[in-house]
């Protein structure tokens, strides 16, 4: 393997060759270069997608910092290269490395892939190559790093099971450094064996991940078998060896720890150019298609005084002009107007942009957005996912078509010019008359921006497609077929047409390779490999999607994708993903689909506990849990606030 000093010397000769080297050469300002030589556990953090997207990533920056906080390890980060920097690196004999000290990615004791969607599993296969390591769990010794993942795509880990040595279920502040100890641990101990030439110390790996296996919250799955039924389905997911949990509870947080204020400044323009302070985590709305809402229960808070100070913090530190104030559910942080109040004035005047997103649809939301911004000549986005009444009803998402439109015309009148409305077709029992119902409502909200504005008013409209994600209510239901999907992007597109609208939509392809990844059991692993070895990477990005190579991969291994994707559930199938829990019941999740058959919606938890599981769990697990602040009837000691 190349030392740092060969690699940057290597570099000198192609950086000038490829776009955008700015994502290649690291000494970024707040990056940090630690002692290697003096420093016991190394991490690199890779986020399996370009520079451009990666450095905003909050969950790696969130770690970097905490693992570079430790005086026993450091924390270093790499992302994919893009295609022309990846054949400059084949061709000349470069391995992937760390932005920070220019070393190879083999030589650190821990890879931290961070994955946040589906469509990066080949990203992962790919930047494992480029650093010359087996690409299966199985082929690696103690001389190679850990492999280890984490992320929302983790909560479904089958598919890349192969790969992966070690998965982390839920929330990663705490477990990362319990992982680091493990591994600092295993490190000193073995200082004092002796190895002969030729030997292959693979007994030592697997008491590392044993040990890794007992920390909570963390999958391995060597430790695990499973075993399916003659029509293909899973009959069990079970330990093979004593001591792991038949099931995996995710980990969670008592309280958030301080937010990280030492964002690292890009060296180049990138998509989210900002600092962004989470304000609250999880979401008690219980939308029914929102996988995210469900993994990351229950909600917790950061109070007022410590987002203003993290955020002038972050903004001092870096030179930021624009703060994201960042959760699934904005408006439902409990001092929401004090907050937006203090932050505009602390800010004001600093021609720094400050964004609040996931708002609701009313006209607080508005008001809210009125105090942050200095200037309303860009856009304001809502998120009504479907444009009728009844369809609201059976995503749990309701709202009145007049309060939106009344919504529309606050934002109209306090001179936004543009409204993006975010829809998703192919939702369960939907019919091409909600589809054009999307239509109508688009025109309606013109008018009233038309009331305001006259000509200047528009509306975007942005429509994804329904995928039925793991831990959600929805997780029974069958994908919309390839033709139903196209006809309905075709009724929108034939009628959203004109200078004042705008339509963006997910092409039927993407939807099905994310249900698929997203959906699929252990016997996906070998597609994922096969595909790539067809060619596939940056499976998100639209311009270098293979369908052609994936469609391939399943005739290989003759499994029929479709049966991830386009069949319903019954009540009692095993998912591939039952042994893994975010502490929300299965059988709350069923109940709340029969709930929405019925057309009936649950309320929201603040307003009244449905018992999903979730609070009597993290009583149970977390005994200085200060930060839920609503009743739940079953922990028998009410949290405190």
């Amino acid at each position: 393997m190349l030392s740092p000093q060969q690699i940057e010397s290597r570099l000198e000769r192609i950086l000038l060759k490829v776009q955008k080297p700015g994502r290649y050469v690291g000494g970024e300002l707040n990056s940090l270069v630690k002692d290697w030589e003096k420093t016991e556990t190394k991490v690199a953090f890779v986020f399996p997608d370009i520079y451009d997207i990666g450095i905003s990533n909050l969950g790696m920056q969130i770690l970097y910092d905490l693992v570079n906080q430790r005086p026993d390890a450091l924390a270093e980060r790499a992302y994919a290269p893009w295609v022309d920097m990846e054949e400059q690196l084949r061709t000349n004999a470069i391995p992937l490395y760390s932005l920070e000290t220019k070393h190879a990615l083999a030589d650190f004791d821990i890879l931290g892939f961070s994955l946040p969607y589906e469509t990066l599993y080949t990203n992962v296969l790919n930047i494992l190559d480029l650093s010359g390591l087996p690409l299966r769990a199985s082929e690696r010794d103690l001389t190679h790093p850990l492999v280890i993942a984490g992320g929302h795509a983790c909560f479904n880990p089958e598919p890349m099971h192969a790969f992966i040595d070690a998965f982390v279920i839920g929330e990663g502040e705490e477990v990362m450094g319990e992982i680091i100890d493990v591994v600092g641990r295993f490190k000193r101990s073995s200082v004092n064996t002796s190895l002969q030439p030729g030997d292959v110390p693979t007994f030592q790996r697997e008491n590392v991940l044993k040990a890794l296996a007992r920390i909570p919250g963390v999958y391995v799955p060597r430790f695990y078998d499973v075993t399916y039924r003659t029509d293909g389905t899973l009959a069990a997911t079970t330990p093979n060896i004593p001591g792991v949990p038949k099931v995996i509870l995710k980990r969670m947080l008592a309280q958030l720890p301080p937010a990280p204020t030492h964002f690292i400044v890009p060296n180049i323009d990138v998509v989210h150019n900002r600092v962004s302070v989470e304000i609250m985590r999880g979401c008690t709305r219980g939308c029914r298609f929102c996988q995210a809402g469900m993994i990351t229960r229950p909600v917790r808070e950061r109070s007022v005084d410590e987002i203003v100070e993290a955020a002038e913090q972050a903004v001092n530190l870096t030179g930021a002009e624009e703060l994201a104030l960042l959760s699934l559910s904005s408006s439902d942080y409990t001092d929401i107007l004090d907050l937006v109040t203090r932050i505009s004035e602390r800010f004001g005047g600093k021609h720094l942009t400050v964004s609040l997103p996931s708002l609701r649809i009313d006209t607080v939301s508005v008001e809210l957005m009125e105090k942050l911004k200095d200037r309303r000549s860009g856009g304001f986005t809502l998120a009504p996912e479907a444009a009728t009444e009844r369809m609201r009803l059976i995503i749990n998402k309701y709202i009145t078509d007049d309060q939106l439109l009344e919504t529309a015309r606050a934002i109209y009148a306090r001179g936004w010019t543009n409204i993006k409305l975010y829809f998703m077709i192919g939702h369960p029992s939907e019919t091409l008359e909600d589809v054009q119902a999307i239509v109508d409502l688009c025109k309606r909200v013109l008018a009233e921006g038309r009331k305001s504005l006259g000509g200047k008013a528009k509306v975007h409209a942005g429509v994804s497609t329904f995928i039925p994600k793991p831990h959600t209510p929805f997780q029974w239901v069958a994908l919309d077929s390839v033709e139903q999907i196209t006809a309905k992007l075709d009724l929108l597109k034939h009628e959203l047409r004109g200078p004042a609208f705008k339509l963006s939509w997910t092409p039927p392809e993407d939807t099905l390779l994310e249900g698929w990844l997203s959906r699929g059991d252990r016997r996906m692993a070998e597609v994922i490999y096969t595909a790539w070895k067809n060619g596939t990477k940056f499976d998100a990005w639209q311009d270098q999607r293979q369908l052609a190579a994936w469609d391939s991969a399943f005739l290989s291994q003759a499994i029929d994708p479709a049966f991830y994707t386009h069949r319903a559930r019954l009540q009692d199938e095993v998912f591939p993903w039952e042994h893994i829990s975010d502490a929300v019941r299965k059988k709350y999740l069923y109940q709340d689909y029969q709930r929405s058959l019925q057309g009936e919606t649950r309320p929201d938890c603040r307003e009244d506990c449905d018992a999903c599981g979730v609070l009597p769990t993290f009583a149970a697990t977390r005994r200085d849990y200060p930060g839920i602040y609503w009743k739940c009837p079953e922990v028998s000691q009410p949290a405190k606030r």
